[in-house]
Order: C-alpha cells, then sequence, then structure tokens
C-alpha cells in the first residue's frame, strides 16, 4: 500500500517505521523547507511493545522518505493524519482537495463532533483511530518513544466499512493487536476529558514528566477528569459502553497508586510522560480551553479545571 504520513512528528514517524517494516511504500509529507532541516534519516530510541520479551528497546536509524508537495494525482491510498486536535481543521483544509481516492485515518485526538471536525475530508474516506505511542525528540534529534502492542481504530457511528477494514488490515501487518471500537465518537471524547484531567495536573505540578511517580498528582488527575463525565454525558455519551475505559476515574486512589508505581518503575510507561516537560505546550492549553468552552456553552459546571 502506498501509504503518506501526515507531518515527521512522534506518532507519524514511529508508525510510519512500523508500516515501512511491513513492507508498506511510505512517505512523509512536510512543510516546504522542512525537508533539508530534517534530512533522511531518523534515529530513534524505541521502547517497542511488538517486540518480545515486552517492550524490548530498539536503537536504531530509520530512512525516511520525505516529500514537500502534495497533489491528487499522487496515488496515495493511505494517508495517516496525526496532528493535535487544535489544528485539524486546518490540515483538513489543506487535504481535501490533494487526497484523491486515498483513505484519510484521523489518528488522535478529536473533540467536536468527528466529521465536523475534518470537514471537507468526504466523510466516506474517513476512518478514526487512536495511538498508542508517546514520546519526543531530544536535544541530540534522538526521538525516544514507547508503543504498545495495539491501536483503536473505530467510525464515526457508522458499521465497519470497506475503508476501515483496508485500513485495519495495514496495521495489523505491522504486528500491531487492532481493538475496533464501535462507538468511536464516545471513546474519542472520553479520551479528551482524560487527557484535561492530565493537563490540568500538569500546570500544577509544572509538567506531565514532574507527575512521574507522584501518587497524588495521579489522583486529582483522575478525580479532575470524573468531574467531566456529566460534560460527556451532556453531549450525549452513553458511558455504560466505556466502563472499562472509565475505571481510573471510579476508583482514582486505587488507579492513582497503580499509575505512581508502573510511571516510575516501568520505562515503557514514563518514557512518554518524561517527554512533556512543558505544561504550556499549544496541545495540553487547547484542550484545557475547548473543554471549559465546551461546559460553558452546555451550563455543565467544571469546578476543578475552573472558569
Amino acid at each position: 500500500m502506498r501509504i503518506l504520513m501526515f507531518g515527521r512528528g512522534v506518532i507519524a514517524t514511529v508508525y510510519g517505521c512500523m508500516l515501512d517494516e511491513a513492507g508498506h511504500d511510505v512517505e512523509f509529507y512536510v512543510r516546504p523547507g522542512r525537508a533539508e532541516e530534517y534530512g533522511d534519516e531518523v534515529r530513534l530510541d524505541w521502547i517497542d511493545g511488538r517486540r518480545k520479551p515486552f517492550g524490548r528497546r530498539r536503537q536504531e536509524a530509520f530512512r525516511t522518505s520525505l516529500r514537500e508537495t502534495l497533489d491528487a494525482a499522487d496515488g496515495f491510498e493511505l494517508i495517516v493524519l496525526s496532528v493535535g486536535h487544535h489544528r485539524l481543521a486546518e490540515a483538513a483544509a489543506f487535504l481535501a482537495p490533494r487526497i484523491g481516492e486515498a483513505s484519510v485515518l484521523v489518528f488522535g485526538n478529536v473533540w467536536k463532533e468527528p466529521l465536523d471536525a475534518v470537514a471537507p475530508l468526504p466523510a466516506d474516506q474517513v476512518v478514526f483511530g487512536f495511538p498508542q505511542a508517546g514520546g519526543g525528540f531530544g536535544e541530540d534529534g534522538v526521538l525516544q518513544v514507547a508503543s504498545l502492542p495495539s491501536v483503536v481504530v473505530g467510525t464515526d457511528g457508522a458499521s465497519a466499512s470497506i475503508r476501515e477494514a483496508a485500513v485495519v488490515a495495514a496495521l495489523r501487518e505491522t504486528g500491531l493487536s487492532v481493538r475496533r471500537e464501535p462507538d468511536m465518537r464516545g471513546w474519542l471524547w472520553l479520551h479528551f476529558v482524560a487527557d484535561a484531567g492530565m493537563f490540568a495536573q500538569a500546570l500544577r505540578s509544572g509538567s506531565l514528566a514532574r507527575m512521574i511517580g507522584d501518587r497524588q498528582a495521579f489522583r486529582t488527575a483522575f478525580a479532575t477528569a470524573r468531574a467531566l463525565l456529566p460534560l460527556l454525558e451532556a453531549r450525549g455519551v452513553d458511558l455504560g459502553r466505556h466502563r472499562s475505559a472509565t475505571l481510573p476515574f471510579r476508583f482514582p486512589g486505587l488507579m492513582a497508586a497503580a499509575s505512581a508505581w508502573v510511571t516510575k518503575l516501568v520505562p515503557m510507561a514514563g518514557t512518554s510522560l518524561a517527554a512533556h516537560t512543558d505544561p504550556r505546550a499549544a496541545e495540553a492549553l487547547a484542550v484545557l480551553a475547548d473543554t471549559r468552552l465546551e461546559a460553558r456553552r452546555l451550563g455543565v459546571p467544571i469546578p476543578r479545571l475552573g472558569p
């Protein structure tokens, strides 16, 4: 399959590497002028959850094929779009006249109605998913990243499509386990408020990195997310369909103790948080601002996030 990763950030790089290893023809779209800046190689220090023993570390270089132009006639079959939710509208507007017949995997946070968030992309060409990886580029340019052996994929309330099946097949060819989520809209929004809880606590703690091993910080983050569940219900989310995903919020003390222990002692768990040293990163502030805005619109009090 001919695949375009939109950008060369953490998620695009690590999943682009997986797809490349699986035999797909993978290229990366970068902004004009960035190809020379990035170069044609990225070094990875990668805790790969697909490798046995679980989470074996890989230290290697990955050669990337970068392009600065994109046209509908380029013939890509799949475009993986993974940007901060506050940049989705801009990215979708850029891609819409350039995707041709490609499927577009929207791979990350979404807070608006999913298809509205990526309009004007054609609804029948869009599949939603969520990565299970995180990390960041160090000052030396090395990508420090950890990835779990699974991802989540679904559509916006529709039955599984041929395009979704093709995306799932491509991801499974990498050795990933793919969980197909029938209520992707609710799952994405639940993950969004979980992020809001974490980002709110990061502002208090000084960063996500500083939360590693801090039981009280995790407890407060989970309690903040739990207080946002009425906002999801006001938006029509059936929380009963997501009982496993709401477990940390229903038992914040117990889950906080486990999370603090895991992030401190398990390298895979701590790597993603360790890369986030800026509590005022653009995506974090946008998540908090948009959560507050929606709560005001619906008249749902969220005292833990403030006005």
